[in-house]
């Protein structure tokens, strides 16, 4: 073992403009979130690999003895496409064996894998115990999932010595150079595959690099800079199917060719708007004119959306008691439910939405990607938390 105690972490997701227009070769733009995903590594001598996730309620533990069996042989720095056959095993191995995987035993095959791997060239299979709390809430498309394989991307090959840990010793927290950036990333998109099966790559790109990233026909261009802005992320705890609702975009693109492509191209207008509004605001003073358009540029896109047919009920409530409060919102994601983004400008205040019982959180977009911390810069209720199991 290279590390004997490790933080790290990762952020959540949203996007801002170009939800399923995406799907049709139109840009689209997703930002980092300042509410993030953290982990400590801690090695044992137990002879033990373990794993503690407190937001869903699991300890476990395997013998080094039951996983070197598993053990596959190759070159952490040569990312391959998934090994299904790993996969397999695992499943087995987990118990869970016919592909329908909850929560819980997704979240453990990935770490399984991304262990194996990782950790698979040195001589003997290190005794570990990660623990890893999250401030984003699972299954609502802020991408907990990706910011969890990030975390175990970068903490496991910060632990074989594939990466050097960034942190100097009077530093609180440092990120690592580019190369080893696009290492984590290449692992944390194979834990993303096992739990989504076909990503787009975006999630774990966002809680790599953090800021903003430009998505346009499967290329990722992450954008230098971004305005830390206050946003307000809405949860309106609908469930619904990203499968089911990019068809059905898909469909009623095919039945109204020329209504619907002029609704892509607009939204395709609108993401690289946004984009160009958002770099003015990085390198000029900030104006109300800056929010004017980007307030806009949302009341158009989430228009858009219900034209899309993935609106809710519930995200309609969220846009008009928004409205009524001077604040302008749309849905982040797949839409049918899921989450709502509302832009806050300087000095509004959310405690009347709270009050009219939404599930919602404050927080800001642009923050950085992963990076290794030292205990005392983690927030002191999380280290209360990582440090207890």
């Amino acid at each position: 073992m290279q590390v004997t105690d490790l933080y790290v972490s990762a952020p959540g997701k949203a996007i801002l403009h170009g939800e399923h227009a995406v799907v049709h070769g139109k840009v689209a733009l997703a930002v980092s979130l300042n509410l993030r995903t953290y982990l400590r590594l801690k090695a044992d001598t137990f002879g033990k690999v373990c794993i503690n996730l407190p937001n869903i309620d699991t300890f476990l533990s395997w013998d080094l003895s039951q996983l070197k069996q598993l053990v596959t042989y190759g070159k952490v720095d040569e990312v391959q496409c998934l090994d299904a056959e790993l996969v397999r095993r695992l499943r087995e191995f987990i118990g869970v064996s016919n592909g329908s995987l909850d929560t819980c035993s997704m979240a453990n095959l990935s770490f399984l894998y991304l262990y194996l791997f990782c950790i698979c060239f040195l001589s003997e299979l290190p005794s570990l115990t990660l623990t890893v709390w999250s401030e984003l809430p699972t299954g609502a498309g802020l991408g907990s999932s990706a910011a969890y394989s990030v975390c175990l991307a970068a903490a496991l090959l910060c632990a074989s010595g594939a990466i050097p840990p960034p942190l100097k010793e009077w530093e609180h927290t440092a990120r690592w150079c580019q190369e080893e950036l696009e290492l984590i990333n290449s692992w944390a998109f194979q834990g993303e595959m096992i739990i989504h099966g076909n990503p787009s790559g975006v999630d774990n790109a966002v809680g790599t690099w953090g800021g903003m990233l430009r998505f346009l026909a499967g290329k990722i261009i992450p954008l230098s800079r971004v305005p830390l802005l206050r946003i307000l992320l809405t949860n309106t705890k609908v469930p619904r199917s990203t499968k089911v609702l990019v068809a059905g975009v898909k469909d009623k693109i095919n039945k109204f060719p020329s209504i619907m492509v002029p609704v892509l191209d607009s939204v395709d207008a609108i993401s690289c708007t946004c984009e160009k509004v958002l770099s003015e605001m990085t390198c000029e003073p900030i104006t109300g004119e800056h929010y004017n358009i980007l307030e806009e540029l949302i009341d158009i896109n989430q228009h858009h959306l219900n034209v899309m047919g993935v609106g809710h009920p519930a995200l309609d409530r969220l846009c008009q008691v928004t409205l009524a409060k001077g604040l302008h919102s749309k849905l982040t994601g797949a839409g049918g439910g899921g989450c709502g983004i509302t832009l806050l400008r300087p000095g509004s205040t959310v405690q009347e939405l709270k009050d009219c019982g939404f599930d919602c959180w404050e927080t800001s977009i642009g923050g950085p990607g992963v990076q290794q911390h030292s205990a005392i810069s983690v927030k002191e209720e999380i280290l209360e938390i990582l440090n207890y199991y």
